[in-house]
């Protein structure tokens, strides 16, 4: 690989750690911002539907102005408004008159970085001159993983250090973390997704591909076969083993964190001797074990068990899908990479929501809800499978 493109994949890199800060710090402090700002908690736990609703539609909206106006100042407003985002939590709620008004604005700010991260820098790191892309993207999404492991542990040693009371300093020191990439990927080199000469699909035209909808359906049952055990591991920590919340926040989400991150870094560094669509298969499967582990052995190390298998399954599945679109999809482009982050962020919701719908219609049974999202992996092998057949054909 070019020297100066190492640069490039390290800022992609380091671009999903700064995805992983913007959706796991604040959540961290919602209790503080309950009793600091004396805002029912009810209203503080939305802030987590707004940020996922505004990267929704940042997904959708980047369609009509990244390629308009390119990937690098795209890059440099995503990074901004992440910085600005995490920064203003020290300032805006405490200078506007309704606190919750200020938490609001940092929110929607750092989830309009957080959206067009997600959209941008799978495909500026598909498009750098590398072999073997389908290990480079699963390598570049166990980022997240990390950042996320890394977003709990370094938070909880500096509240249990410095105090919960100085949560804003550590808000100011996330918030250099995009600022700094930032100022790399205006330097880094960019590669054109599309070769020259070339014009990448329309929206219409993905729509009118088959392929394209079975890859959709495939994103989608990623997101929410990983969120739907990932969002409710915390749970299971705390009940299965009985220990406090703070500790069921650590092993349970972490566990989950931490093996998803194995799964994507072994096949960032192993890819060549496994074929990804194998791989995907097996993790497909393994996926509807640990459902089955969670749902239905009545022994609680086993359902912890079942929510590491969990995330050790799911790795792949995500930037596993972005690699298969990028092979079978010729000139997707950014509207591809972008409608696949939608399909994806929309897993992530419905996931979860159907687990809590099936969960209280059987008397907040929760091992009945997990049941009912074993569905995702099932239907994401289908797709597989489909899509393998369809290609067969061509």
């Amino acid at each position: 690989m070019n020297k100066g493109y190492r640069w490039t994949v390290n800022a992609c890199f380091i671009g999903y750690i700064i995805q992983a800060i913007v959706n796991n710090f604040v959540p961290l402090l919602f209790l503080t911002f309950q009793s600091s700002y004396g805002i029912p908690l009810s209203r503080i736990t939305l802030l987590i539907t707004v940020n996922f609703a505004v990267q929704l539609t940042v997904d959708l909206a980047s369609v009509a102005f990244v390629d308009k106006i390119g990937y690098r100042l795209s890059m440099l407003i995503a990074h901004g408004m992440s910085a600005l985002g995490l920064a203003g939590l020290t300032v805006w709620p405490s200078i506007l008159q309704d606190a919750y008004a200020g938490l609001l604005i940092s929110v929607v700010c750092y989830a309009v970085g957080g959206g067009l991260l997600e959209v941008l820098v799978s495909p500026v790191m598909e498009s750098c001159p590398m072999d073997n892309k389908e290990k480079a993207m699963s390598m570049l999404h166990s980022f997240y993983c990390w950042g996320q492991v890394g977003v709990v542990l370094v938070s909880t040693v500096f509240f249990r250090v410095f105090g919960i009371g100085r949560w804003w300093i550590l808000a100011l020191l996330w918030a250099l973390v995009p600022i700094a990439n930032g100022i790399l990927f205006a330097r880094v080199p960019i590669a054109p997704l599309i070769e020259d000469g070339e014009k990448g699909l329309t929206v219409r035209e993905l729509f009118g591909m088959r392929q394209f909808w079975l890859l959709m359906l495939m994103m989608v049952c990623a997101g929410a076969s990983e969120l739907s055990v990932s969002q409710w591991a915390s749970t299971f920590a705390e009940k299965g083993l009985g220990i406090s919340k703070t500790l069921g926040d650590l092993t349970g989400p972490m566990f989950f964190a931490l093996l998803m991150g194995c799964s994507r870094a072994f096949y960032g560094k192993y890819g060549e001797r496994v074929a990804l669509d194998r791989f995907m298969t097996g993790s497909a499967l393994l996926c509807v074990i640990s459902y089955l582990c969670i749902s239905l052995v009545p022994v609680p190390w086993i359902g912890l068990l079942g929510c590491g298998l969990c995330g050790l399954s799911v790795g792949i599945m995500w930037p596993g899908t972005f690699s298969r679109a990028t092979a079978s999809v010729k000139r997707g482009g950014t509207a591809m990479f972008a409608l696949l982050a939608l399909g994806g962020d929309i897993g992530c919701s419905g996931g979860p929501t159907l687990v809590g719908f099936v969960s209280g219609a059987f008397g907040d049974d929760l091992h009945r809800g997990i049941l009912a999202g074993i569905v995702f992996p099932v239907v994401l092998l289908v797709g597989l499978f489909a899509l393998k057949r369809r290609e067969s054909k061509v």
